[in-house]
């Protein structure tokens, strides 16, 4: 009697001691994919700042053009308050899908201005603009690597809670699938900032 009671309470052990790791695992796994996420609020944030420098820097010029630049100003604002919901709770598939939207509409009123600025010999010259469509694409490379990182750790996540035995201890404790942040369907393209 006193083998089997110390059996089953070995057992109980070995299994809560299994249970620890795989429900460490997977916080481990979380945190990566919001730590992932992190990185491109910190990359779009950048890109959301230069906008404006970019905008007031042509604004003399394209006095004309007030519809473009209110529609980049508005985009700008729409995509900042997307990527600050979604910075609140990364991996949910509908702030995702949102900021996704947001960032494309972005992404097309920008070319827009970068066609009109193409328009301009002497714009397209000066020295801020170059300076800052240069950042500007620098800016959009850094984005497309974090948003490949997150989607990475977001697959190694998922991969992770949906496989045997994690499953169960995700399902147990409430880990939900995160959703990768993939361009709008159809918008695939990084916006031309060449001049």
């Amino acid at each position: 009697m006193v083998s089997f009671l110390l059996f089953v309470l070995i057992l109980i052990i070995v299994v809560a001691v299994i249970l620890a790791v795989l429900y460490n695992r997977l916080i481990a796994a979380r945190n990566a994919f919001k730590n992932a996420f992190s990185q491109i609020d910190v990359q779009l944030t950048r890109r959301y700042d230069l906008i404006p420098n970019l905008v007031e820097s042509v604004k003399a010029y394209l006095k004309h053009e007030h519809e473009t630049l209110t529609e980049v100003a508005q985009a700008r604002s729409a995509a900042a308050g997307e990527l600050k919901s979604a910075a609140g709770a990364p991996g949910d598939a509908t702030l995702m899908q949102h900021l996704s939207q947001a960032d494309s509409a972005l992404t097309s009123s920008l070319g827009r201005l970068m066609l009109v600025v193409e328009a301009y010999p002497d714009l397209k010259a000066s020295q801020n603009i170059t300076q800052f469509t240069e950042e500007l694409a620098s800016t959009e490379n850094r984005i497309a690597f974090a948003r490949q990182a997150y989607n990475d750790e977001v697959m190694s996540y998922n991969t992770m809670a949906q496989s045997f035995p994690t499953n169960f201890v995700a399902g147990m404790f409430g880990f939900q699938s995160a959703a990768l942040l993939e361009a709008e369907s159809g918008k695939r393209e990084a916006p031309k900032v060449q001049f």
